[in-house]
C-alpha cells in the first residue's frame, strides 16, 4: 500500500506536466534521421566479417559499449589522461579504427563502474562513490577519440563525435538501487536523483575538450517502470524518471539530447500499439515521452539507441515471425521518422545471441543465416 501511494503521487505529476504541455507536434519529419545498429559482441569479435555486413547493409552509425570497469580495471593516477598506463583501450581502438575505414560513425555508451570507484561492491550497475571519477574517465575517453591523439605506434585515432551516458538508468539490471525509503510511508526515486549527477558528469567529461561537434546524449530509459519503492523489482517508469532529473537538478544545459528504448511489451503489438498503462513508453506512445521533453527541455532532440523485435523461432514467448519481424522493422523505422523529435535509430541486434534467455531480435540467426529482416534494414530509406 505504501509503494501505491508512491506510484499514484508520481503518475500525477506527470499526468499534469503533460496535460499543461499537450500541443500538437511540428508538422514534417526527422530529416537526416541516422539509421544504425547496436549490437555489443559482433564488431568486437568478428571485425572483419561484422563491418563488411555493416557496409552491405548501408549502417550510417553502430553503438558500442565503452566500458569503463574494463578499460579502467585498475585505479588510474592520472585519470583525465588518456595515457596513464593503468588505462587498456586497445579492442575499442581497433573498432573505431575498423568503423572509421568503413565510414560508419561511432556512438560510444560510457558504462559499467569499476570496483575501485564504487566502493569495491559487487556488479558494475552502481554508481560512483564521487561523479568526478566518471568525469575524468569520460574525458579520457574524449580526449582519446578527438581526432587528434596520437598513439605510441604514431597512428592518429579516428573521431567518436557521439556519446552516451549509461544504458536504461531505470532499470535495476543497469542501475541500483532505484528507490531509497525516506520514512516509513515514503520512497524517492534515487536512481534519477543519482543519474542526474552521473549525466551531468559525462557531459562535463567530453565537453572539456572543447570541441564542437561533440554530443551527448542522457536518458537511454527502459520502456517499462513500476514505481513501486517497496517491491521485489524495483524501477522508475520513463516519464516519472524524466520527471526527477528535472527536480533533482538536471539542466537544459547540462545534456545535448536524449535518448529512449521505446521496446514493445507483447508479441502481439505492432509499432504503432498504444499501451494500456502510463507507466510505459513504446514507440506507439513516443509522443507522450517528447512532449514531456518539450515541456521540460525545450527542443531538445531525441535519440532511439535500441529497438527491435525478437523472432520465434527461437523465442516462442516474446518473438513474432520472420516475416512479421521484417513489416515491423520497416514500419518502426517509417513511425520513427515522422516524429520530428527522433534523429537516429538503432535496431538491436546484427546476430542472434546465443542463450535463448537473452535476445534473438538479429538479422541473422545465431548459426548465421539472414532473417527477412536483414533486406528490410538495407531498404531503409537514408
Amino acid at each position: 500500500m505504501q509503494f501505491r501511494k508512491v506510484s499514484i503521487a508520481l503518475l500525477a505529476i506527470v499526468l499534469c506536466v503533460l496535460a499543461a504541455s499537450a500541443r500538437p507536434q511540428p508538422a514534417g519529419s526527422a530529416r537526416g534521421m541516422l539509421v544504425g545498429i547496436y549490437d555489443p559482441v559482433q564488431p568486437l569479435v568478428a571485425p572483419d566479417k561484422t563491418f563488411t555486413t555493416f557496409k552491405n547493409l548501408r549502417v550510417q552509425i553502430i553503438r558500442l559499449n565503452l566500458d569503463w570497469n574494463l578499460v579502467a580495471a585498475k585505479k588510474p593516477a592520472h585519470p583525465a589522461d588518456p595515457a596513464d598506463p593503468a588505462y587498456d583501450w586497445a579492442t575499442y581502438d581497433a573498432t573505431v579504427i575498423n568503423a572509421a575505414k568503413n565510414k560508419i560513425q561511432v556512438l560510444f555508451t560510457i558504462y559499467g563502474t569499476p570496483r575501485w570507484a564504487n566502493g569495491t561492491k559487487k556488479g558494475v550497475n552502481r554508481a560512483p562513490r564521487n561523479v568526478s571519477a566518471l568525469r575524468y574517465f569520460s574525458q579520457a575517453a574524449a580526449k582519446r577519440y578527438s581526432g587528434t591523439f596520437k598513439r605510441d605506434d604514431g597512428t592518429v585515432l579516428p573521431p567518436v563525435r557521439k556519446w552516451l551516458a549509461w544504458n536504461e538508468p531505470n532499470n535495476p539490471v543497469f542501475l541500483v538501487p532505484q528507490w531509497s525509503r525516506i520514512n516509513k510511508h515514503r520512497f524517492v526515486p534515487i536512481a534519477a536523483k543519482v543519474y542526474a549527477g552521473m549525466c551531468r558528469a559525462v557531459y562535463q567529461g567530453v565537453h572539456a575538450t572543447h570541441l564542437s561537434k561533440e554530443v551527448v546524449a542522457c536518458g537511454a530509459t527502459d520502456p517499462r517502470g513500476n514505481n513501486a519503492g517497496k517491491s521485489r523489482r524495483p524501477s522508475i517508469s520513463p516519464l516519472a524518471f524524466m520527471a526527477a532529473l528535472k527536480k533533482y537538478g538536471l539542466k537544459k544545459s547540462q545534456f545535448d539530447v536524449y535518448a529512449h528504448h521505446p521496446y514493445y511489451s507483447r508479441p502481439g503489438e505492432s509499432p504503432t500499439t498504444k499501451p494500456k498503462t502510463k507507466t510505459v513508453v513504446t514507440l506507439g506512445n513516443l509522443g507522450d515521452l517528447t512532449k514531456l521533453l518539450g515541456k521540460l527541455y525545450g527542443n531538445k532532440k531525441l535519440w532511439i539507441t535500441e529497438y527491435g523485435y525478437q523472432t520465434s523461432p527461437p523465442d516462442r514467448s516474446f518473438g513474432v515471425t520472420w516475416v512479421k519481424q521484417a513489416q515491423y522493422l520497416t514500419k518502426a523505422y517509417a513511425v520513427a521518422r515522422k516524429n520530428p523529435r527522433v534523429t537516429m535509430m538503432l535496431w538491436f541486434l546484427l546476430r542472434d545471441e546465443g542463450r535463448l534467455s537473452g535476445w534473438q531480435s538479429g538479422l541473422f540467426t545465431v548459426g548465421g543465416k539472414k532473417k527477412p529482416a536483414y533486406n528490410a534494414f538495407r531498404r531503409l530509406p537514408h
